[in-house]
Order: C-alpha cells, then sequence, then structure tokens
C-alpha cells in the first residue's frame, strides 16, 4: 500500500510563486513515475506533470510548460511542483499520483496511475 500526502496548496497572487509537495509513504518500491494533475471546479481531470523514477526524465502539459518545474528528490521520495508566473487559470485542486506500470518514462493518462493522493487547493487571484 502507498500513501501521497500533499502540502504546500493556499492562496496566491497573479505572477507568484508556490511550491507543493508530494510525501510518499508505505511498503512499496520506490520505482515510479510520480505524476501532478489537477481538477478545476466544473471541469475534468488534467495532467499537468510528471516525472519518471530517478527524476531524469520529464513531461509538462502545454499550459504550464515553461512556468512549472517538477522535481524528484530520491533521498526521500519527495516530489514537488515548483510553480512559478502563476495564474487564475492555475485555480485548481491538485493531485499527486503514482504510477508503477512504466517507471521510467513518465505519462499523462490518469488511467495509468494507481496511487493518488488527497489534494492540495491551490486558488490564484487576479
Amino acid at each position: 500500500q502507498v500513501q501521497l500526502v500533499e502540502s504546500g496548496g493556499g492562496l496566491v497572487q497573479t505572477g507568484a510563486s508556490l511550491r507543493l509537495s508530494c510525501a510518499t509513504s508505505g511498503r512499496a518500491s520506490r520505482v515510479n513515475t510520480k505524476g501532478w494533475f489537477r481538477q478545476a471546479p466544473g471541469k475534468e481531470r488534467e495532467f499537468v506533470a510528471a516525472v519518471n523514477y530517478n527524476g531524469g526524465n520529464t513531461l509538462y502539459a502545454d499550459s504550464v510548460k515553461g512556468r512549472f518545474t517538477v522535481i524528484r528528490d530520491v533521498t526521500n521520495d519527495t516530489v514537488y511542483l515548483q510553480m512559478d508566473n502563476v495564474k487564475p487559470e492555475d485555480t485548481a485542486i491538485y493531485y499527486c499520483a503514482a504510477d508503477y506500470s512504466s517507471p521510467w518514462r513518465p505519462g499523462n493518462l490518469s488511467s495509468e496511475y494507481v496511487y493518488w493522493g488527497q489534494g492540495t487547493q491551490v486558488t490564484v487571484s487576479s
């Protein structure tokens, strides 16, 4: 069983920076891909970013490319989402997820991710 706990969300202004964290616990292999997804009110959940098991391969949604950075600390199996120059359209609940099917290649399909955290709210005011 794997537990994922997100933290770092909050209320920020347009153009600000925010760093989300995803801590992992439980008896499971660290060889996995970690992804970030988000869901805004009234919208479907969408892919944001993902990183492979050693942090060497990343994938981003076009909407956040150049503004967000996904970082993996392999020493403590924590994944971060550095959010810079945030916009009101980034407002959503952000979820961390783990995919064990392809740890070397990060994917953007939510169906590939088996374990999910409870989410952390990010609100960007204009």
